[in-house]
């Protein structure tokens, strides 16, 4: 496993991953960038590889919105699902999921590696409140090999995300 404390300390890992290095060292958060051999880029894998609960990885997904185009950026529990009308209320609008090629030109990350910030656009940030609840989450940090460990409140405070209640009630 490859670690790096700072952007200055990141000349190992891959570009994205220094580029989310930098991100997180401009917003000063002193997360370390952890690299796996094992793929990262789903919430199950990453919870394998870091070796903690689904619950506590976070997904960044991202969003379309229907008036502007503009890209929405959701964080949320690796267990959970986003509810679109919850979303469209906190939004202001409709929203849809965007395809890879809209993903990759917004964020300037594929698919399956997409971090919480350094954004080629900066996108409209919301947190589920959920996450909250959580003391630790492990979030993307650029490839689908790449986290860092962060707490809720700290990611809420580096993206600027809105904090609401956008997960889909689990069906009973």
């Amino acid at each position: 496993m490859a670690e790096a404390t700072t952007a200055d300390g990141a000349a190992g890992l891959p570009a994205a991953a220094r580029r989310v290095a930098a991100a997180l060292e401009a917003a000063g958060h002193p997360a370390v960038i952890r690299i796996f051999p094992d793929s990262t880029r789903s919430a199950a894998e990453a919870a394998a590889a870091v070796g903690c609960r689904t619950e506590e990885i976070v997904k960044s997904l991202i969003f379309r919105r229907s008036n502007d185009d503009a890209a929405v950026l959701v964080l949320i529990g690796g267990a959970d699902r986003v509810d679109t009308a919850k979303l469209a209320r906190v939004v202001g609008a409709k929203t849809g999921r965007a395809d890879a090629d809209f993903v990759r030109r917004t964020t300037g990350y594929a698919i399956g590696g997409v971090p919480p910030l350094g954004h080629a656009t900066p996108p409209v940030v919301v947190m589920d409140e959920g996450l909250m609840a959580l003391s630790t989450a492990w979030a993307a940090a650029g490839t689908p090999h790449a986290v860092f460990e962060t707490t809720p409140a700290d990611l809420a405070r580096i993206t600027g995300a809105v904090v609401a209640a956008v997960a889909a009630t689990p069906a009973a």
